[in-house]
């Protein structure tokens, strides 16, 4: 279950990506655009407000977040990005923070580049930090004796790939491509930073594996963990480096 007040406590530094990426996108009068896991809809507004005359549409496989979209006033549906296909109008298609929670996401690019128009537009984001402290912590204290049986098998470095690996992908399909990684120095605020940011995101299926008792315990363990792999600075701000990976492709 996704949480979106949690996932927007920190906007801000969620969002850079995304404007990063949509950046990159150089198309004026596309006729339909689409936000492939729109989230709670803060962001797909400003792509409604870029495109002003596009038919948008919207989806994400989470309720929580469809109906806060609905309130921030996207016209968001609840769907499945695996199930998904272009309407023939498509001419922008932008996933964001998304494919990561796909394991079999290479073969749906290769498919939706496949049905999309020519000269439309795709463009991914997601996060490249699995083997970082953040992701390789929650994996470690997930894999112990307390806790295997009851979360189960969690996403490792296989989740996504290289930006060369994406290029060559879109390339062999035919498409123009600009692949490329930033590392952001993120500068979080408040105890247990790193925690309370991973809990938003990463830390959600274990979250919904675990009872509330357990899921108190699970943090209570974690917390330690990642204070000493991020440790806080004097003025109780923590620098946390958060690798993205981006591709935007023309067909």
């Amino acid at each position: 279950m996704w949480d979106p007040a949690k996932y927007l406590d920190y906007a801000d530094l969620r969002g850079r990506p995304f404007y990063d990426l949509i950046g990159r996108i150089a198309c004026e009068e596309p006729r339909r655009v689409v936000d492939l896991g729109c989230g709670p809809g803060n962001l797909t507004r400003s792509l409604a407000a870029r495109w002003p005359g596009a038919a948008l549409e919207a989806i994400d496989s989470s309720p929580e977040m469809v109906a806060a979209a609905r309130e921030a006033g996207i016209d968001a549906r609840v769907a499945d990005v695996r199930e998904w296909s272009p309407a023939p109008d498509t001419d922008v298609v932008v996933t964001n923070a998304v494919l990561q929670w796909v394991p079999e996401h290479r073969a749906l690019l290769r498919r939706w580049v496949s049905e999309l128009p020519r000269g439309a537009w795709f463009a991914m984001q997601v996060p490249g930090n699995m083997d970082s402290p953040s992701h390789a912590l929650v994996r470690e204290l997930a894999s112990r004796e307390t806790w295997s049986s009851r979360v189960g098998a969690l996403r490792g470095v296989e989740a996504v790939d290289a930006p060369s690996e994406y290029a060559t992908l879109f390339a062999d399909a035919g498409c123009v491509v600009d692949a490329w990684e930033t590392t952001y120095i993120q500068r979080l605020s408040g105890q247990d930073a790193v925690l309370e940011w991973v809990t938003g995101t990463a830390l959600r299926p274990i979250r919904s594996a675990l009872d509330d008792d357990e899921w108190r315990r699970f943090r209570a363990e974690l917390a330690p963990m990642l204070g000493e792999a991020y440790p806080p600075r004097p003025d109780g701000t923590t620098w946390f480096p958060f690798r993205r990976v981006f591709a935007v492709a023309r067909v």
